[in-house]
């Protein structure tokens, strides 16, 4: 997920004027302008209904935080995407005809919009609310909660910014309910919250494709029109579908988000429900995955928001007090706490920066197009930077504003999982020579990958069926150099890498080299179960892609050469993440002084291991990689050798 700030300029007016002089209501409408009528049409039409009346106030006052798409070129858009979501055309061919529409045919959209206030009607917000009041206290698997959660969790007209305003709760209730109407009766599952919400999921699972994770794509799908037949998207596009089709069935739903996970660039969005217990239930992922079973159980979390309907007064206050004005999003609830331990810091200010604001940042490393990202404030307080519920076993930077640009308070600092703080203080006087490996932390399934060609062998032979094979080199240690010598001056013609039992072949890559390790080409051969295809990924060049067999016995890929060839070195690529150091990319090994990255020079991979001179011993460092990829963690050469991932 990819977090998109955007502020509305009436806020920069609204919350001077209601903390000082109006009530929120009242500035709401007035800021409706003309449509001002529209609003106080629908107070009118529920003043003997004091319940109802005070859900409207709620969603009124709250109206100049929510914004919408301005003109009908969105109508036009989501005309010609309906057609093509309906298509024949697969989920990439509809991508790129939506993305060309939305570059060449209807461009900026995301820039034209204006405030609900100016633009909802009346018609349009009693039907929403008497929609949703009606699911609220007719559907036993939503009568559980309370007025004030009702709010968040089923009434508001929209799940997000920009979406529709149309008849999305009726288009999506009729469309994803069959499977409801017909469920089995029973006295102990039926109609309770965790039941209903797995009928309706497992429905939108079978009617709606999932596909594909893209980085660029058309305007989101946020009409009823296009919601039901979207067909690819981020997570954001689908816990959308699912927080709007859960509400338009009365089912309590909201939108939690990370925006950066603590050891990732990227965050992510996901959804969560109210259980009859009360229990707040998180997915994990999106439709594939059930509520509140397993949660990301080994990442860390700097910080997680909740989208909210209501407007964070405390953000409000900041944008109308503070100098350098980051663009934090108003509508948000800080839950970190309800998903781990967090704590209350105070970073002492060590450094000689003369402050222009009373408010003080909190980033963690990101290292792609920024250093460091900032996802909260906190305030100056005795000479401190103090930041509440923050996430543990994580990287930070405390920064504030000089005037005209971040600066550093105070070394990066690690908040252990106890609580306790490590400054990362830079200390230049002691040098060490370092080889590096990779570039990013190991997650499991990279390190079982590398595990499984351990036992494997590179044989070579002169009869076809390898009867003859002479086992030249045996893998023994999972962390294998690139271009492993074969030590023999005997020439063959087929050669192979025969890969252990109850291992399916697993390699990313193959490559035969001379005595001057010069690439050696021959014919790609394999063992009866791997197809052209899987065999072409051994020879690719992608070390993404893998040879890999169904069989999990007597797996082997390798070459004839035509005639007797004497191999003197052979590469060997695990299935990775391609995070090791990759021969022919060009790096930079960088270290931070205290205030910036400082560059220890560039160098040209020869193998995958970089040698580094004259790095400080005490210093936190982080390779970048110029040639391909963007995953990249900072990390700490301890006391006794051991690489630490940050």
């Amino acid at each position: 997920m990819k977090s998109k700030f955007l502020i509305i300029p009436i806020l920069a007016l609204c919350c001077q004027s209601c903390v000082n002089t109006i009530k929120p209501l009242e500035f709401a409408l007035e800021q409706a302008g003309e449509n001002r009528s529209e609003l106080e049409a629908v107070l009118k039409h529920y003043e003997n209904d004091p319940e109802k009346l005070k859900a409207a106030e709620f969603l009124i006052e709250n109206m100049p935080a929510h914004y919408s798409y301005k003109g009908d070129d969105i109508h036009k858009y989501y005309d010609m995407a309906v057609p093509i979501l309906e298509s024949d055309l697969t989920p990439e061919q509809q991508q790129d005809t939506l993305l060309k529409i939305r570059k060449n045919v209807l461009p900026g959209l995301e820039k034209n919009i204006i405030s609900d206030v100016k633009v909802i009607k009346s018609d349009f917000l009693i039907y929403s609310i008497d929609h949703a009041f009606t699911q609220w206290k007719t559907r036993p698997w939503s009568n559980h909660i309370d007025f004030d959660e009702f709010c968040e969790w089923l009434l508001p007209y929209k799940v997000v910014e920009r979406q529709e305003l149309d008849c999305w709760r009726d288009t999506l209730s009729e469309y994803f309910s069959e499977n409801l109407r017909n469920q089995l009766i029973d006295d102990d599952e039926c109609n309770t919250t965790y039941r209903t919400v797995d009928i309706v999921r497992n429905e939108m699972l079978n009617k709606v494709s999932r596909f594909g994770w893209y980085t660029e794509e058309g305007y989101e799908f946020l009409s009823a029109s296009t919601l039901k037949r979207i067909t690819y998207g981020k997570c954001l596009d689908y816990v959308v579908l699912n927080v709007a089709t859960y509400r338009s069935l009365g089912i309590p739903a909201i939108i939690d988000e990370t925006p950066f996970y603590g050891r990732f660039r990227a965050g992510h969005s996901w959804d969560v429900i109210i259980s009859d217990r009360g229990e707040q239930l998180p997915s994990e992922w999106d439709l594939a995955t059930e509520h509140g079973k397993r949660f990301f159980p080994y990442q860390r979390f700097p910080k997680i928001y909740r989208r909210t309907y209501a407007i964070n007064r405390d953000r409000v206050k900041y944008h109308n007090e503070s100098a350098y004005k980051f663009p934090f999003e108003y509508c948000v609830k800080d839950v970190t706490d309800l998903y781990a331990k967090t704590s209350d810091i105070e970073i002492p200010i060590t450094r000689d920066v003369k402050l222009a604001e009373k408010y003080c940042y909190i980033a963690i490393f990101n290292g792609h197009n920024i250093e460091w990202s900032i996802f909260d404030f906190g305030e100056i307080k005795d000479g401190k930077a103090c930041f509440n519920k923050i996430g543990r076993n994580i990287l930070y930077l405390a920064m504030g504003f000089d005037g005209n640009t971040l600066r550093p308070l105070n070394d990066p600092f690690i908040l252990h999982r106890d609580g306790s703080i490590e400054y990362w203080v830079f200390d230049g006087s002691e040098k060490r020579s370092i080889d590096i490996k990779r570039k990013y932390y190991q997650e499991r399934n990279v390190v079982e990958k590398r595990y499984l060609m351990k036992d494997g062998r590179i044989q070579a032979a002169n009869r076809p069926d390898f009867s003859d094979a002479v086992d030249l080199i045996k893998i023994e240690d999972v962390y294998i150099p690139d271009k492993m010598p074969t030590n023999t001056d005997k020439s063959y013609r087929y050669w192979r890498y025969l890969s252990a039992d109850n291992t399916n072949g697993s390699i990313a890559e193959l490559a035969f080299f001379d005595e001057n390790k010069n690439v050696v080409n021959g014919k790609p051969i394999a063992c009866k179960d791997a197809t052209p295809d899987i065999i072409e990924k051994a020879y690719d060049n992608n070390w993404l892609t893998n040879f890999e067999t169904e069989n999990p016995n007597g797996n082997w890929v390798g070459m004839d050469f035509g005639t007797n060839k004497k191999i003197s070195f052979v590469r060997l690529v695990p299935r990775s993440d391609d995070n090791d150091i990759h021969p022919g990319d060009t790096y930079e090994l960088k270290y931070y002084d205290g205030e910036r990255w400082i560059s220890l020079g560039k160098k040209t991979a020869d193998s995958n291991v970089l040698h580094y001179d004259d790095v400080p011993a005490h210093a936190l460092l982080w390779v970048k990689d110029y040639t391909q990829g963007w995953d990249e963690r900072p990390f700490l050469y301890r006391e006794d050798g051991s690489i630490e991932w940050r």
